[in-house]
């Protein structure tokens, strides 16, 4: 370790009559207090905002900042204010009438900065939040470890489980790569910042251990859907528990959990399989042995969630349940039959889709019956109740109710869901989701009567340049011009990438709610699953575009907020644009 620098500041007796002594080490400004006899040295930048210390005043050992009056500690730099942070403290030695700053070498800055960034989610306080972000990333921590941190923070901290904060992390760590590199930070504080207002004044969360013995992993899926079933969450999380500290894997799992899901029709508007498929994508960046710690904590809303067959819309004026309870009868013969099929090409997977916005509910469930008896995979069926949904977004007319884009996301959020889900591994039981969320879309046909038309020809004219985004991100109501925008540039051969890109940093920018978040992230998803500029992805695109343009612009505090960060780990001197 090099040996500590010893740098003179100034004169005893200047520092006597002044009181206060400013200057550098290396590239660090300092300022040296007379107090009590003694000399103090602290960095001459408050860790808040930047301000001057020097210009703040000392009483009782205490230094005030003059911006936001953060208060420090002057023998150890310690702050008295979680909104601020400990400032640097430094030895001072007088040698022969000279004042000498002892700069020892710089520690690890690491744990401070977690230990800062939880301080943060515990508080609430997006700039100590987005400075911890920022400081980490530069120290070289990888992105995937700042996400382990926030999903033990928020499963720690909130009693109910795994919820809307953690999916919105988990669906920033999924787009991290898609985004423009200066964008990324952003996205892991947008996440961190909606977690921590999801934990914020909630019970925190005492798991329930495996049982003592091993019953036999036989039994335990069992036992599960039992669990749910009958909604006994307690039951149901040791259950879980056990069945993950016995060894069974990820496909046997997911296959326990979405089996419990789809035993009812559409729990919880959806929410329930897009917060399990989240939990298993997160365990995708945190790696499998936590999924003791996060899969049980899903176990208490799953149980507790509202169940659709419940519901009159789902029985009158059709008996939707009926007709899935019939599907589902069928689905084992279909499903052999099917065996050794071709299954669905790209234009097969579109036309699917579309026979899933038919008008009649029978004709929806014998086009899914049709598909699985021609050999149609998990992810090809998924993919083609996915696309139907978002083309629900496509097609969403502006006159409707702006309260019912929420109706319209929870169908698209929840299919990608279960499309990812079947990704990961489709069983008999997961497949009862493909017609549930069929019918879903089904139920949703009057937010397109009257249909809001296809980009098309119309989008022909429209810029190629994506910033022209700019103005329908500003003032309300482009929606329609925001969906022109992103087809045109798509038609004329632009990059998939840049539009990704250019929607994410959109999004970014805005104060944003839940489902933004889930809406951005599904397109991406379901987008990358379909051919590079085809028709199918530039309209899922265009779904995206839509429904961002329907709800913005906001105050966008929480950007600023990490632009201020930004700058103020440059060193830049904020205060001078207000104090000059």
């Amino acid at each position: 370790m090099p040996p500590a620098q010893r740098t003179p500041i100034g004169s005893l007796d200047d520092l006597r009559k002044s009181g206060c002594l400013t200057g550098k080490v290396g590239n660090r400004p300092v300022c040296v207090f007379w107090h009590g006899e003694r000399a103090f040295a602290v960095d001459d930048r408050c860790p808040h905002m930047g301000f001057p210390l020097h210009r703040g005043s000392v009483e009782s050992g205490l230094l005030t900042c003059h911006w936001h009056h953060a208060r420090f500690d002057l023998e150890s730099g310690g702050t008295l204010d979680p909104f601020a942070d400990d400032v640097r403290a430094y030895p001072v030695e007088i040698d022969d009438g000279k004042v000498l700053v002892v700069v020892e070498p710089d520690k690890d800055q690491v744990a401070h900065l977690t230990s800062r960034l939880e301080e943060g989610l515990e508080q609430g306080i997006t700039l100590v939040i987005a400075k911890a972000v920022l400081g980490l990333l530069e120290s070289g921590v990888a992105p995937a470890a700042i996400v382990r941190a926030g999903v033990r923070f928020g499963l720690d901290n909130r009693e109910s489980g795994f919820g809307p904060g953690l999916t919105v992390l988990v669906a920033m760590a999924n787009v991290l790569d898609d985004l423009a590199p200066e964008d990324r930070p952003l996205a892991l504080v947008q996440g961190l910042s909606f977690l921590s207002g999801d934990t914020r004044g909630r019970p925190p969360r005492f798991p329930l251990a495996p049982l003592p013995g091993n019953p036999g992993a036989g039994v335990l899926p069992a036992w599960y859907r039992r669990f749910i079933d009958s909604r006994s969450p307690d039951a149901a999380e040791r259950t879980l528990a056990t069945a993950i500290a016995a060894g069974l894997g990820e496909a046997e799992v997911s296959s326990m959990m979405t089996a419990a899901i789809t035993d009812h029709v559409f729990i919880d508007e959806g929410h329930t399989i897009d917060f399990t498929n989240k939990a298993f994508e997160g365990l995708g960046h945190l790696g499998w042995g936590e999924a003791g710690f996060v899969l049980p904590s899903l176990a208490s809303q799953t149980a507790s969630a509202e169940r659709h067959e419940e519901e009159s819309a789902w029985r009158h004026p059709d008996d939707l349940v009926s007709l899935l309870d019939d599907s589902y009868g069928r689905l084992a013969e279909l499903s052999a039959k099917g065996r050794g099929g071709d299954g669905l090409d790209d234009a097969g997977v579109e036309e699917l889709a579309w026979h899933v916005l038919e008008e009649d509910p029978a004709s929806v469930v014998a086009a899914v019956d049709a598909a699985v008896a021609a050999g149609a995979t998990g992810e090809q069926l998924g993919r083609a109740v996915s696309y139907a949904a978002c083309l629900r977004i496509v097609r969403f007319h502006t006159q409707n109710d702006h309260g019912d884009w929420n109706v319209v996301h929870h169908a698209f959020t929840a299919a990608n869901a279960l499309h990812q889900s079947l990704v990961r591994s489709t069983t008999p039981e997961l497949l009862r989701g493909v017609y549930q969320c069929a019918l879903r879309v089904y139920l949703d046909r009057f937010l397109n009567v009257p249909a809001a038309r296809l980009p098309g020809a119309s989008a022909a004219t429209s810029p190629v340049d994506l910033r022209a985004l700019q103005a329908c991100w500003d003032g309300e109501g482009h929606v329609d011009e925001a969906g022109r925008i992103v087809y045109g540039y798509m038609s004329k051969g632009g990059s998939t990438g840049a539009v990704v890109a250019a929607l994410g940093h959109a999004l970014l920018q805005e104060d944003a709610q839940f489902h933004w978040f889930q809406i951005y992230e599904a397109a991406v998803r379901l987008s990358q699953s379909w051919p590079d500029g085809s028709e199918q992805q530039s309209l899922v695109l265009v779904a995206a575009a839509r429904f961002l343009a329907a709800h913005t612009p906001t105050r966008r505090e929480l950007s600023q907020v990490v632009r201020i960060a930004t700058r103020l780990r440059r060193g830049e001197a904020l205060y001078e644009e207000t104090f000059d």
